[in-house]
């Protein structure tokens, strides 16, 4: 083997070739250095002299199917000019590194369309060869996102584990990616971004949020003039969530086994968008039934309908006077679950309206969730959170593909 294959096939500079091994379907090239390659690793002299040699073996890219290795002896030398006593420099690999830079460009190739036990299996060296190459390209390219340009962002936890395991996420809504990943959930999983954000000197502009107390404080007090707007997702989703309450509440005040029978199979039919209402199943015929037979139901669900169509007005203002006249229907209608929902609403009104300000919400974050979930799927779940987390900054470069 010639020693410009050497620079071509391995990246290789400063380096000739000795002889070949085969070992047990691996090929071992072992090469050393020029004479006249040899400097001080401190200052870069060349006035040094051989203090002993260390022989050792470098994982590289393999040819064909056969696992390929280095087999270097790695100098130490006395430089006369600085006076250290190093090990040379070496051109191909990282320090304390038991594999070439090529060797770990082309592991990361396979990465993007392989798992870490793939990769490992195909290049025939251990799945924690492969997650340290990964954990360490992730940690450099970010760790640290930068924040400079964020003008409207959205905030919202994730569930990551079993157990109340949660992750908090900030992202950047002018592009979808995720610039900041929190421990946890409310205040406290967002102390590490805020100062990170003044440092950035970045003129946030808008804040898509939900309703949730601590991150209404904390945002308001670390973003005093940005505009805070309350997600109208998590808003309906919300309701939602009450009128499976007030549904379950008269479940168990039903004094016939009739009632009960028919307020039972309606739960999810009161939570579904009329129009995802399946014809085959008769499932809106089922809802008027139990509509009919229930009139604090019937009176709590149509509210639930009108109020999705508080973010589809045309301007402000018709938006102000339609939540108005909802919030004074909900208040004459007599349901303590109504009128404590228009209380709310009413507390939260400025933000709500500032949708048609800055027409954003945390839905973009849905899609995230999504693409996380099927990160876990993929890997059966990370006993390793800050590789996790750093998997979660990279996810705008990841692309789901159907095989098929």
């Amino acid at each position: 083997m010639s020693t410009s294959l050497l620079y071509h096939a391995f990246g290789l500079r400063g380096y000739q070739y000795v002889r070949t091994h085969f070992l047990e379907g691996e090929v071992v090239f072992a090469i050393e250095a020029k004479p006249d390659q040899l400097y001080c690793a401190a200052c870069g002299s060349g006035d040094v002299v051989k203090r002993g040699r260390t022989v050792r073996c470098f994982r590289a890219i393999p040819i064909g199917h056969r696992p390929t290795s280095l087999l270097l002896p790695v100098q130490r030398l006395g430089c006369r000019y600085c006076g250290v006593v190093r090990q040379m420099r070496l051109g191909f690999a990282e320090p304390q590194r038991s594999y070439t830079r090529s060797f770990e460009r082309y592991a990361l190739e396979l990465s993007r369309r392989m798992t870490i036990k793939d990769v490992a299996a195909q290049l025939r060296v251990g799945w924690d060869v492969i997650k340290d190459i990964q954990m360490r390209d992730l940690q450099h390219r970010f760790a640290r996102p930068r924040l400079q340009g964020l003008r409207i962002i959205a905030v919202d936890e994730i569930a990551v584990a079993k157990g109340h395991r949660y992750l908090t996420l900030v992202v950047d809504l002018a592009t979808r990616v995720v610039v900041f990943v929190g421990d946890g959930k409310g205040a406290d999983a967002l102390d590490p971004f805020w100062p990170r954000l003044r440092r950035s000197r970045a003129a946030v502009q808008a804040v898509a949020i939900d309703l949730s107390a601590a991150y209404i404080l904390a945002v308001g007090g670390h973003l005093s003039h940005a505009v805070l707007i309350y997600d109208h997702f998590h808003i309906v989703k919300l309701f939602n969530d009450k009128l499976s309450s007030l549904r379950r509440e008269l479940h168990h005040q039903a004094s016939t086994d009739k009632d009960k029978k028919v307020l039972k199979g309606t739960r999810w039919l009161l939570l579904k968008n009329p129009e995802n209402l399946d014809p085959h199943k008769n499932e809106q015929q089922r809802l008027d039934e139990a509509l009919k037979l229930n009139k604090p139901l019937a009176t709590a669900y149509y509210p639930k309908e009108d109020l999705r169509q508080l973010w589809s007005q045309r301007n402000k203002k018709t938006a102000e006077r339609f939540l108005d006249g909802w919030m004074a229907r909900a208040q004459a209608s007599e349901i303590g679950m109504l009128e404590r929902f228009a209380e709310t609403l009413d507390r939260h009104r400025r933000g709500i309206l500032a949708y048609y300000d800055h027409p954003i919400s945390t839905g973009p974050l849905e899609g995230i969730n999504n693409k996380i979930k099927t990160l876990k799927r993929q890997a059966y779940g990370f006993r390793d959170l800050e590789f996790f987390k750093l998997k979660i900054l990279a996810l705008h470069e990841s692309r789901q593909e159907l095989v098929g």
